[in-house]
């Protein structure tokens, strides 16, 4: 048997809270992919008005840094704090791309709904391990902290696994805090009746590591699709893994 579940018969384990970018889909880059073309088009504009060269957004390191885990725009002013322009907040009215972090905000997700549209890439062996764990009769759950959850979830043809799912449209209509905080994880367990004490947490950054210690969840699984093992171990997890087949 392996070492994971090892642990969810020794904890007794009896519910599942995974993350979606990077664990149960390949939406991280498309989200990646999307900032960066929002970011590097506002930069191009920006630069020609100022007069200098901004250095353009790095999919990958700038993603990881300022973007993965937090709320759209709170992304906009990290990514836009770093290359030091200081953006209005704007309105909800605000129209995508204009030139304040709501509009930004907006354009973003604008190119992403746009690349969704011709599929998601699913993670088939997170996919056949949570038909195994259906079949064990565990409970299982999905969190995002983004606004797309559900239409990502429908593209993939993956809604039938969850129970229940709380993201960002939640975490904006009850108020809660996004990770590092435990509030979307304590959330989700209390919607699934069920205790941290009895529930494993799956995440693939280190932000949402922090956010289930925080939460005193049983077993918080980090999962690492490739290069990411010191920051998930840095931040707590109980067991890294590469993926779900033969974990």
């Amino acid at each position: 048997m392996s070492t994971l579940n090892n642990l969810l018969q020794e904890k007794n384990i009896k519910a599942l809270i995974l993350d979606m970018d990077g664990v149960i889909t390949h939406t991280a880059m498309i989200h990646a992919e999307a900032w960066k073309r929002m970011v590097d088009t506002f930069l191009r504009k920006r630069g020609e008005q100022d007069g200098k060269a901004y250095e353009p957004m790095d999919a990958e390191k700038d993603y990881s840094a300022y973007v993965d885990g937090v709320p759209r725009h709170t992304a906009v002013r990290n990514l836009f704090k770093a290359k030091g322009i200081e953006l209005p907040e704007g309105t909800p009215e605000d129209y995508t791309g204009k030139e304040t972090v709501v509009g930004l905000g907006n354009l973003k997700n604008m190119y992403f709904q746009e690349m969704i549209k011709q599929g998601v890439e699913v993670y088939e062996d997170t996919v056949e391990w949570l038909k195994q764990q259906q079949k064990a009769g565990r409970r299982i759950a999905v969190v995002s902290s983004s606004k797309n959850c559900h239409d990502i979830l429908q593209r993939a043809g993956l809604e039938r696994f969850f129970e229940e799912r709380v993201d960002g449209l939640t975490a904006a209509t009850e108020g809660l805090q996004h990770k590092p905080a435990p509030d979307l994880f304590l959330e989700t367990a209390k919607r699934l009746n069920v205790s941290p004490s009895e529930t494993a947490v799956f995440e693939d950054a280190p932000k949402g590591i922090q956010a289930a210690k925080a939460g005193n969840f049983a077993l918080v699984v980090g999962i690492d699709r490739g290069g990411n093992k010191a920051p998930l171990e840095e931040s707590g997890a109980d067991l890294i893994i590469q993926g779900f087949e033969n974990a």
